[in-house]
Parts: structure tokens; sequence; C-alpha cells
């Protein structure tokens, strides 16, 4: 770590560095009391602890997403959550799910290996209704095409190098647009170092885990550098579960001269995984059995997963004072993977390439505002071939899967999107934020197979006399799989926004935010359809959002505290019966609080806690939907706290502890998931100059949970938690 690096950590009262989040000296409480605590608060200080104070209070925290340069936390209408980049290192994270569970109103069910299920402000959701609904990014950049999202996004970023993770809570402000929904994820590289620095790190684990991570980054002139890698060598805790994975980041910066500086970025992903899929059993408590958690029914089931991005952001300041940015960006993805969680097991292989342009002009105007004309521009190949090996049959009521290709298609699709920012400064305290974002897309649909519902060669429009594979007998009738004849689709939306900051003092704000969120459908959501469904009848998902909250520190004290309410229209899904819904109507209200407490020179105390309720608002009886029932996989209650205690200079130990209340595991709400507590141990030592070790212990009571549950197709179905397991590492600079 070289001297810059020292110098530039916080610190309050002497405390060594405390760690960040939401820009803030963070912590939660674990309790709705939460919600009335912080705002008369205060301890006693000494004169030290008051001039740090007042420094702190001087220097706001910023955040880079809501406008993609750095703007003031404490003048942001919305909600962002953020981790630093101290904690990356702390948490030496082996799945992303281990950083984000530190922001209120995330919950991230980690699946085997790399995958998971995200919430942000929702219930976790999956299959067709997450693709799309969280927007996942680097820099700023989507990490996928709109129309080509994937649930497991999250595994793509290089967030084990991260110089920060940054996510905005409900729908993104207007420079967003199609998939940031309920929120968008965005993870920062590293700035380069202004002088020669090299790090390389080795971690050893339980069950044969090897990580290995660094970084070399300098500065020279005008000329500024940083690549960073990681990998992963995992055999997995569960029965042949292992996996391999490669990041490289490399990162160039250039002030070319007093009007013009670039920033170049070059990532590349690899993933190679066998999958353990869930464990299926008529017990709602077959997780308990640590001997059949262990097991792998689906051995044949895996993930192969590799993409690239290069993108140069141009920033030129003009002659009238403004600031004109341009990003042009290449990205490519290809996945090829069985779906071991539908009774099909067929093998999915798709792929997209993109090129777009991000292209923004800041202004100032007279008053103290600020303004942000922009326009995104996009352009995707893409294809998507799914195939069953197993044989034909039929299985859960007349559902016909055939044998062979279900579905063969490519897609060409374009995006263009104006839009406008604006910040109004309409007193010295009040500050008005207004957007409003067009998005037009537009999709080009080629079928490589009969179309219809169905033999794939077209030889036969029916599927006929395929055994059941559970009851006697025999079944014929439309194959399962529908595949629409070549054609256009196109869809506009539009996505305004209104937020107002009113400074109550330098240190405190409240603020309220009413936002609107859309997705476009999902090139699978129209071209991989089921027999039920009509051609063409699907629409726009939009979500509307209110939020109000407080934010500031009052004494020692540094909070956040927010209610939402949101209300989905066209909410696509698929049920426990394996149906897909296309015009769903959820509810979702809750509030969130988000506190940190120093204790002494040594010990703070950091806590999240959502409580969140999230209601169906239409009726399914096919899908057992009824108007009023809880969404499934909501738990009400989300709760992370931590006590840190640095105890030497660039040392510090951390117990935390995670809860999930109960929740439901089916949109009937029949059937129950009885919720999990889970304590971690980190510890993180710099013994010279050169050497810092690092410790974790994760699951340190044993406790035997789910990390995902669900029913469907008439079982429970768990992706088990790994118990106690150890982690011990050293990292070397030099």
């Amino acid at each position: 770590m070289n001297e810059s690096q020292k110098s530039g950590r916080s610190s309050l009262s002497g405390i060594k560095p405390l760690f960040r989040v939401n820009g803030f000296r963070w912590a939660f409480l674990s309790s709705p009391l939460a919600l009335c605590f912080p705002l008369s608060l205060s301890f006693g200080a000494s004169p030290a602890q008051a001039e740090t104070q007042t420094e702190t209070a001087a220097m706001p925290a910023v955040v880079v997403t809501a406008t993609r340069q750095e703007s003031a936390l404490m003048n942001l209408a919305g909600n962002t959550g953020q981790v630093s980049e101290e904690e990356v290192e702390l948490l030496n994270a082996d799945h992303i799910t281990e950083a984000l569970g530190r922001i209120s109103g995330v919950n991230i069910q980690r699946g085997n290996g790399a995958e998971s299920l995200v919430a942000l402000r929702s219930p976790v959701l999956t299959g067709p209704g997450a693709a799309g609904a969280f927007l996942f990014m680097e820099d700023s950049i989507p990490l996928r095409a709109a129309a080509f999202a994937n649930n497991n996004g999250l595994a793509e970023p290089h967030f084990e190098m991260a110089g920060s993770i940054e996510v905005v809570k409900g729908p993104g402000s207007a420079l967003y647009g199609s998939n940031a929904v309920h929120g968008l994820f965005n993870v920062l590289s590293r700035d380069p170092s202004s002088e020669l620095e090299r790090e390389i790190g080795l971690t050893l684990g339980s069950d044969d885990l090897y990580k290995v991570r660094g970084t070399v980054s300098n500065s020279s002139g005008d000329h500024a550098y940083r690549i960073s890698f990681s990998g992963t060598e995992d055999s997995g805790w569960r029965e042949e579960s292992g996996l391999g994975q490669q990041k490289l980041t490399v990162r160039h910066d250039y002030d070319a001269d007093d009007t013009n500086s670039f920033k170049t970025i070059f990532s590349v992903f690899n993933l190679n995984q066998e999958t353990a899929g869930f464990i299926k059993s008529d017990d709602p408590k077959a997780y308990e059995d640590s001997d059949l958690m262990e097991t792998n029914p689906d051995s044949d089931a895996y993930r192969d997963w590799w993409s690239l991005r290069l993108s140069t952001r141009w920033d030129h300041d003009m002659a009238d004072g403004g600031l004109l940015s341009l990003t042009p960006y290449l990205r490519s993805n290809e996945m090829e993977f069985r779906q071991h969680y539908l009774p099909s097991r067929a093998i999915e292989e798709n792929e997209h390439q993109s090129v777009g342009l991000l292209a923004a002009y800041y202004m100032d105007v007279d008053g103290g505002h600020e303004v942000i004309w922009g326009t995104d521009v996009e352009f995707t190949q893409g294809s998507l071939r799914q195939e069953q090996e197993r044989s034909s049959y039929a299985f859960f009521g007349n559902k016909l899967r055939q044998q062979g290709v279900h579905y063969d298609y490519e897609v060409d699709a374009v995006t263009i999107a104006p839009y406008v920012h604006a910040e109004w400064q309409l007193s010295e305290k009040l500050i008005a934020t207004t957007g409003l974002r067009y998005e037009h897309v537009r999709y080009d649909y080629d079928n490589k197979v009969a179309s219809g519902t169905g033999l794939a060669d077209g030889s036969d429009s029916q599927c006929t006399d395929f055994p059941h594979a559970i009851l006697p007998g025999t079944y014929s009738g439309p194959c399962l799989y529908k595949r629409p004849e070549d054609r256009k689709d196109h869809f506009s939306d539009l996505s305004p926004k209104l937020g107002l900051v009113y400074h109550l003092s330098d240190t405190q704000a409240v603020f309220a935010n009413l936002s609107r969120g859309h997705r476009a459908p999902q090139v699978t959501d129209l071209y991989r359809l089921q027999n039920q469904q009509e051609v063409g009848e699907m629409d726009s998902e939009n979500l509307d959002s209110l939020e109000v909250g407080i934010r500031g520190e009052s004494g020692l004290v540094s909070y956040e505290l927010s209610a939402f309410f949101m209300k989905k229209d066209n909410f696509f899904f698929r049920d426990s019966a394996g149906l897909n819904v296309t015009d769903g109507k959820t509810k979702h209200r809750g509030l969130e609080a988000s506190v940190m407490l120093p204790f002494g020179e040594s010990f703070d105390l950091a806590a999240n806690y959502t409580y969140a309720i999230h209601k169906y608002d239409f009726d399914n009886a096919s899908s057992g939907v009824v108007n009023g029932n809880y969404v499934d996989t909501a738990p009400k209650h989300l709760a992370n706290v931590r006590v840190g205690w640095d105890f030497k200079d660039d040392s510090r130990a951390e117990l935390e502890w995670n809860h999930v209340s109960r929740y439901f595991l089916d949109p009937s709400n029949a059937h129950e998931y009885d919720g999990h507590d889970v304590v971690n141990l980190r510890v993180n030592t710099q013994i010279n100059p050169s050497v810092t070790l690092n410790a974790q212990i994760r699951n340190l009571l044993d406790e035997e949970y789910a990390d995902r549950a669900d029913f469907a197709f008439g079982d429970y179905r768990f992706f088990p938690a790994q118990g106690r397991n150890i982690q011990v590492g050293a990292s070397i600079s030099f």
C-alpha cells in the first residue's frame, strides 16, 4: 500500500479507518424502532472529536451512478447504497452476495457456484420475471444488452477488485432506462495509483478452495493505468460442483490537455462451472439433513460463460463552460448451460454482441442549476438455441416436452433513448430534480426452425403418444413450446422523474422521489413462448415508485431512513406450475434504516434493516394467485448487523449477523420457509508495510439453512447453504 493510499483513508475522532457505506460511516438498527431513533440523538465528544466531526460534515460523500459523474450524496433525491474499496478488501468475497448484503433493501439468494437470484426492493425474482428487472453495470455501462439480460448477471463484473459498488434503489434516474425497474447495481473499477503499486494475494479455503488476485498500477505524466486480475478454483462442498473462474480488468486514464480526458476500460470474464442443482423433497425442512444437502441430483448440469467489454469515455470541456461526454463501447457474451431447474433439462446456448454510444452534455445554468442532455444508442445481434436431450415425455399435466430443438432464433435489436436530467436550485436549501427519458427499442426476429407448437422440423403439428413421467399411459396434443413466425416488434416508453431535497442543516437533508421504471420485453419473453400464450400479447413492464426519506449525521451517528411505495403492471413471471403469466400486477411498500455508531476510538456498530410487504394485485386461478396474497420468496424482515474492532493501525476484525425472516414459497401462500440467521467472523491485519494477513469463518455457528427455497412442480426445492467453513490468506506488496 503506497503512502497516498494510507493518507487518503478516512478517520473520525482518531478512529482508524472505519468503513463507509452510502458514503457515511454507516450502521443500521435491526428493529423498526430505528425509524425514530437517530433524529435527535447525540453523544458527548472531546474537542478533537468535535473538530474531526466538523471536517467530516464539510466533506459530503460522493457517488457516481446517479449522474455518471461524481455527485454529492446529500443532494440526491433518490437512495444510493455504497460498498467501499476498504470493505471489498476486508470481505475478500467469493460471491458478490457477501458485499451487497451490507446494503438495506438488497436480498440476493445464492444458487450454486457463481449463480444467484436478486431482490432489490422486490421479492426474489426468478425465471422470465427476473431477467431485465434489475440493471447490472460496470463503470456505468450495462453488462448486457437491455433485451438480452441474464438472471445471474452479477457474476460478470469484477467485484473482487472493485473500487466501490453502488446500488440505486428503485427506478434509476433518467440516465438509465430499460431494466432499471427495481433499481440498478454498478461495480466501479479502482482508480490508478499516483505511484507504483504492485500487490498479489492468495487465499486457501475449506473444500479445496483456492483464490488468487492481484493488481499493478502507476502514473507517469498525463497517463495512468491499473491492471487487476482474480482467479478462483473451487472443488465445491457438494458433489460434482466445482468451478473455475477468471477475471481481468485493464484501465488506462489519459489527461490529454486542459480540456480533454479519456478513460479506457477493457474487461474479460470466464466461468466454467459444474452446477449442483436443487435438492427436491416433500419435507419442508430437508435442508436440515446435512448429508442430503451435500448430494447433487443434477451431476450433468453445467454452465460455461465468457464475456468481454471495451469502452472509452471522452470528456471535453467546452468553451461555454459545459462538458461533452462521449462513451463508445463494445461487448460480447456467450453462454451454454443445462436448464437443470426445469423438467426438460434442456441445453441452452445464447450469445449477443453489441456496439453502443453514451452521449451526454453537462451544462451549468445561471442560478446554480445543472442540466444534462443525452442520448443512448445501441445495436445488438443475438441468438438462442434450446435443445432437449432426454426422450420425449409428458409431465405435470398435459405438458408435452419433445426431444430435440425447442427454439432456434436470431434477433437484431436497436435501442435509441434521448433524455434530459436537471437539478434546480430553488432556494438555498431546496433542490428539485426533474428528468424525462424516451426509449424506443425495435426487434427483428428470425426463426430458424418450424413455427408453431409442433416438432422443430415441421414434420408433425402435434406431439403424439408421449409417455407421462409419473402417471401410466400416453398423452398427445400441442407441444409445450411455441415458436412465432419471423416478425418485427417495437416498444416505446417514457420514464419521468421528479425529486425534491431540502437541507435541514449542513449535515441533514430530507428527500422525496417520484419515478417510473420500465423494461421492454426481453427477447426470451417475446419469442420463447409456451402453447397457452398468444404471439404479440406482451407489453412493457412498468413500475411507479414514491419514496421519502432523511439522511445525515447527528452527533457521531450517521443514518439514512426511507419509506417507499411501488406499483407494478404487466409483471411477467413463471408460476410454480411452470406456466408463464404475462399480465401480473403487484404492490410493494417498505421501510429501510441504515445507521452507524462508533464507540470510543476502536469500535463501531453498523447495521441495516428492511421491512417490506410485497403482494399480488390481481387474480390468476391457474397460478393460485389471489389478489392480496404475498408474493412468494419475499421475506418481510431483512437485517445485517456488524460490530467492528480496529485493534491496531490497518487491522480490523468484524463480527457480522445476517437475518432473513420466513417467506412463502408459492403464489398460493400454501408453503413456507422458516428463515435463518447466519454469523460470520473476519479479520484483516497488516503485519508490516509489505504483508497483510486475512482470515474468516463463514457460518460461524454452523447453521443448517437454505440459500434459496421454493416450491415448484409439486416439490419443495432447496439450494442448501454451506456449513461452517474457513478461509485464510495473505497479500504481498512489492
